[in-house]
């Protein structure tokens, strides 16, 4: 691992990059193809629903306990656990043939994911420094942008070519080939070996699993979110009396880290419901299949990752902080460009510009504030900084989802709430992250 600080980023970056990539393409190829999940399977709406719903509720659940186990018990270790459960439940998906198989093995799948998010990241933190660590987080943000919408393109090419099944089983040889780099080439982090807080791993679970439910929830909705945010509360006040807390406290001591949290959070309340209904409206008005809207969405995947390469550079001359701020500014001019597009003059000039414009935002927001969660976060709660960077990541979705789905139907109202998620995100970002570095965020 030290040769990966001195001369180059050596295997290690590709071993990470392409399991995080995987994990985040996972649920957007529920996303294109769960019309044919659904009539394969023979799920009822309500069965189909817990396809994407199981595994959002673990991954999102477990992300705190899954990023503070790598510090605990090793980062090898708990990403090699990680690659094997997610392999072994892609296995299980792939050949399911009743909704209780597909959605018992999308939950287990979920806890996969929960490890391999915040240890991909925490391996970077241990393995790089200074430039090479920004450039390596450059990477991994625009891995995010690209995976998600990639997956909307690829879970349509293999349903219409293949098999929806097709989607899951490709996982399995990617995963073991991904172990065994694993096991051959990354040094462990041996971790503190210290006693793990059960207590707050069960409120932690509990809690944020009953939030994300609560929002994506058809009855009893704010039972749920009530709940969960009741749960989160006792979560916080019990972890303040643990000599070993599963969440860190000290990590919203610094107000770039707790900015960088709550921008995460909101960012992702504007962006995932933009991947989500933008495909649903060009199939529905454009007569596009989800192959042609995976296609569609194919621009804003060149755009984050040409982006992302320009990254380190543009860092290193305007700092993270500033990056981050423009790129939530370009976000803004995007949203509102989509907002008064009129969409009946076809995609290339109601669709395209705007999403190339969006793709452009997301890859100078996602690196840099995934760098500001980890800011001068100490190696031994490395993997808890990026198992709540994660959380937020996974929480902002349904949320933003959520609340634009109950206030309208209309997808330019629906950017509009779009517009005004990214305005206070730029808001906390100048105040808690600007102001208070104007230096890249990891020197």
């Amino acid at each position: 691992m030290e040769n990966n600080k001195q001369h180059g980023f050596g295997i290690l970056l590709p071993i990470t990059l392409l399991a995080y990539f995987l994990i985040l393409m996972d649920n957007s190829i529920v996303f294109t193809s769960s019309v044919e999940i659904g009539e394969g399977m023979h799920l009822n709406a309500g069965a189909l629903a817990w396809v994407s719903n199981a595994y959002t509720l673990t991954f999102g659940g477990f992300l705190l306990l899954s990023g503070r186990l790598s510090d605990l018990l090793g980062r090898k270790r708990i990403f090699q656990i990680g690659l094997a459960l997610f392999g072994l439940m892609s296995l299980m998906v792939g050949v399911s043939q009743n909704a209780f198989e597909i959605i018992a093995a999308r939950a287990v799948q979920g806890i996969g994911s929960s490890i391999i998010a915040p240890t991909t990241l925490a391996l970077m933190m241990d393995a790089y420094t200074g430039e090479q660590r920004t450039r390596a987080i450059s990477y991994y943000g625009a891995t995010a942008g690209i995976g998600s919408s990639l997956g909307l393109l690829i879970g349509g090419a293999l349903t219409s070519l293949i098999s929806w099944r097709a989607g899951f089983l490709i996982n399995v040889p990617l995963t073991i080939i991904l172990i065994v780099l694993t096991q051959k080439y990354i040094r462990d982090y041996e971790g503190e070996r210290k006693k793990i807080d059960f207590v707050g791993s069960i409120l932690s679970v509990l809690g944020f699993a009953s939030l994300i439910y609560g929002f994506g929830a058809d009855t009893n909705q704010l039972l749920f979110i009530l709940t969960g945010v009741f749960l989160l509360l006792v979560f916080i006040f019990y972890e303040k009396r643990q000599s070993i807390p599963i969440l860190p406290l000290e990590l919203f001591h610094n107000r770039i880290r707790s900015g960088a949290y709550a921008v995460r959070l909101i960012f992702m309340m504007a962006i995932l419901p933009y991947w989500f209904l933008l495909p649903q409206v060009m199939q529905r008005l454009y007569g596009f299949s989800a192959l042609q809207a995976g296609i569609a969405f194919l621009p804003l995947s060149v755009t984050t990752f040409l982006s992302a390469l320009q990254l380190p550079r543009l860092t290193k001359m305007m700092g993270n902080n500033r990056v981050l701020l423009i790129g939530d500014l370009v976000l803004i001019v995007g949203f509102v460009w989509s907002f008064f597009a009129d969409l009946n003059r076809g995609y290339f000039a109601a669709v395209l510009l705007p999403l190339i414009l969006i793709g452009f935002g997301s890859a100078l927001v996602t690196a840099p504030v995934t760098s500001a969660g980890i800011y001068e976060a100490p190696d031994e709660i490395a993997g808890s900084a990026s198992g709540l960077t994660n959380a937020m990541h996974q929480l902002g979705g349904p949320i933003g989802l959520s609340i634009i789905m109950a206030q309208t139907s209309d997808f330019h109202y629906q950017t509009a709430w779009m517009v005004g998620f990214s305005v206070i995100s730029t808001i906390i970002v100048y105040i808690f992250i600007y102001q208070n570095g104007r230096k890249p965020a990891l020197d």
